[in-house]
């Protein structure tokens, strides 16, 4: 399940991560007691993404606006979700913004840290600056001073930044989380920092060892797959459609047997990624390189690995999604935060396009974009077979472009 800000932040706070001075509303008539001087931010606590640009985040510089905006925040659905809460905090000037998380990954099951000089809402630039360090033995300051160093810090940032992962990955543990997410971290003109926004998701088969998460969350529990498929809903009608063909038109798809959501465009680039962040990001990227998404598919990894056979199947039936249609020339497979740390998915990449060898789809292109040490490991795996690895999410984007034209 997904915690709503306010929650996650009360985690953080419990960590000693800093936050902001907050408080809970739960009634308009509530910021007639508010605690906090103005000028304050009042947030839609809704699951979804991007609250600020449908208008679920508003700044306001005294009570009377701040009840009138409170008003209209409540009575907002972003993504068919009404707020139940709203949190009012205090304003805060950064002149930079990171993005950082602690992942699970599931393919070699261990913690990953990524991090990003760029973060906030531009989830492109965040994806395509993304760096990560795995956590493959007992946890030290070194693997979060690791990961400082690849994002490009210096100074005394290193140190605090560090201190900040070194705190959520302390928490990632202690509450058996799969994801604990800053975004973002604001840094201050004084060099100060602050967790200006984030994202905790829980594992449920562990809410049995944790009452207190129970307790925090009340009735506000929600089902990660609810949300990731409002979400698709939502890439579907303002990322893809922002395109100048206004003939495009969207067709979603959802597959029962391998729990896939595959929504189908006009173009010839099928597009396959491991997250919905990470989708958006790339579907943007190809629109922006003036390329045609065929269609796009986020695939879930992490719930067939308890069975070996079962990834190479669900694989499979993604790639034969994303290149079915004749129009597909090209696809694009972009991967973050799991491929670089095995091999198995290499393996059936390679599997998948020895087949094509023996079929009519031969002639499709395909593009592979991983990060980190797999990519030479990964080129001269797939010598021969119709794939590019490129390590560059741009790099790969423009090349995909280019061969499907």
């Amino acid at each position: 399940m997904d915690l709503l800000e306010y929650q996650a932040k009360a985690l953080f706070s419990g960590m000693g991560i800093p936050v902001l001075p907050s408080q809970r509303i739960d009634y308009p008539k509530d910021l007639k007691k508010l605690k906090i001087p103005y000028p304050v931010v009042l947030k839609s606590q809704v699951h979804a993404g991007e609250r600020s640009s449908l208008g679920g985040i508003k700044f306001v510089e005294n009570t009377i606006d701040a009840v009138a905006a409170a008003q209209a925040i409540f009575n907002l659905p972003i993504e068919d979700e009404y707020p139940e809460v709203l949190l009012a905090e205090a304003k805060y000037n950064a002149n930079q913004e990171l993005y950082l998380a602690v992942v699970l990954d599931p393919i070699v099951r261990r913690p990953v840290l990524l991090g990003s000089a760029q973060g906030g809402i531009d989830t492109e630039a965040a994806m395509t600056r993304m760096q990560q360090v795995v956590v493959n033995q007992q946890f030290s300051p070194f693997y979060a001073r690791r990961l400082m160093v690849k994002i490009g810090l210096e100074g005394k940032l290193i140190e605090l930044v560090s201190h900040i992962v070194e705190k959520m990955y302390q928490l990632f543990i202690e509450k058996d989380l799969d994801l604990v997410e800053i975004n973002p971290l604001g840094v201050s003109p004084t060099g100060e920092v602050m967790a200006l926004d984030g994202k905790v998701s829980v594992n449920d088969r562990a809410l049995g060892r944790h009452l207190e998460l129970v307790n925090l969350v009340g009735k506000n529990i929600t089902n990660n797959d609810e949300i990731q498929e409002k979400q698709v809903s939502k890439i579907d009608k303002n990322s893809l459609l922002i395109t100048n063909n206004t003939n495009a038109v969207a067709n979603e798809k959802i597959i029962p047997d391998y729990q896939l959501k595959f929504t189908e465009l006009q173009g010839n680039i099928g597009i396959l990624c491991n997250g919905e962040g990470l989708t958006m990001a790339t579907v943007d990227l190809v629109m922006e390189a003036n390329g045609k998404p065929a269609n796009f598919l986020n695939i879930k990894l992490g719930d067939y690995l308890e069975v070996k056979d079962s990834l190479r199947i669900k694989m499979f039936a993604a790639l034969d999604l994303v290149s079915q249609k004749e129009n597909v020339k090209v696809v694009l497979v972009n991967f973050l935060g799991i491929v670089q740390t095995s091999d198995e998915l290499i393996t059936i990449i390679y599997e998948y396009l020895n087949n094509l060898k023996t079929m009519s789809k031969g002639n499709i292109m395909f593009i592979l974009r991983l990060l980190g040490g797999e990519v030479s490991i990964a080129k001269e795996r797939l010598l021969g077979l119709p794939v590019e690895v490129i390590e560059n999410l741009e790099d790969a984007v423009t090349q995909a472009v280019s061969l499907a034209k």
